[in-house]
């Protein structure tokens, strides 16, 4: 598989981390960990489609994809080819006139919010691009013609500061305490704005850095102390919901170091 990052045109450097073409040959399934971004996607070329169990259920060919709070398959045809957007933590909220914490764990095509005209010309446009280079600035262009007002909030920024500096480790309570409000307030603000709760947020936080830590040491002592997890077995579960595999399955996967 090709993953080909770009960096966003200035005008988009605030709400939209990178850009990506993703390319597949051949026909295989892979596993996606849950990150603290939604992600935006547009098929040129190929389907792709997501597993659970024995249901297969195809994407829209042009869809986004709200934060998840658990691993997920997907499973690409051969020659397969996507343009993909994956928003800052803040960014997709000033793309959206709805709700983006209604996407939390859904995969939603574009056409439930934009006239199917408008992703049919742009989706010709991207089958017919000849370079890789074309195709990232239709869609640098399609995002400048959704962006809206931009939708900020001091607060939320300071929130997802917080629990990163705490490495996903803070209380709900301490956090809203230290930005000076109660719980429930700072909730609705930081799912309106970020697609979840602070809670689930921090939950992603803390676990991509124990994977981090367990993927350089593979102690699951380390782990656990230095991530605030109650004992292993509390970290083994939650590593597997993330993952989908236990850690000891996890580092046999790993490349050789």
């Amino acid at each position: 598989m090709r993953y080909q990052v770009y960096t966003p045109c200035d005008r988009l450097k605030p709400y939209v981390r990178h850009l990506a073409i993703s390319e597949a040959s051949d026909e295989q399934a892979y596993t996606v960990l849950p990150d603290t971004s939604l992600v935006m996607g547009f098929q040129y070329q190929g389907k792709i489609a997501t597993v659970n169990g024995p249901t297969t259920l195809p994407l829209a060919t042009a869809g986004i994809t709200g934060i998840q709070d658990g691993f997920r398959i997907f499973k690409n045809e051969p020659a397969t080819g996507s343009v993909l957007v994956v928003f800052t933590e803040t960014g997709a909220a000033s793309f959206f006139n709805e709700p983006i914490h209604e996407l939390f764990g859904e995969s939603v095509g574009l056409d439930n919010f934009l006239n199917w005209a408008i992703l049919n010309t742009l989706e010709d446009q991207l089958a017919g691009a000849k370079t890789d280079q074309v195709r990232i600035e239709l869609v640098e262009q399609f995002l400048l013609s959704r962006l809206q007002k931009p939708k900020s909030d001091a607060l939320v920024v300071a929130a997802i500061q917080h629990i990163y500096q705490s490495k996903g480790t803070i209380r709900m309570a301490a956090l809203a305490d230290t930005l000076c409000i109660s719980q429930s307030p700072l909730e609705k603000r930081f799912r309106q704005l970020v697609g979840t709760s602070p809670k689930k947020f921090s939950a992603i936080v803390r676990m991509k850095q124990a994977i981090g830590l367990f993927s350089k040491t593979g102690s699951l002592t380390e782990v656990s102390i230095e991530s605030g997890y109650f004992d292993q077995a509390h970290f083994i579960n939650g590593f597997k919901t993330f993952t989908g595999v236990t850690p000891t399955e996890f580092l046999k996967n790993l490349p050789a170091r």
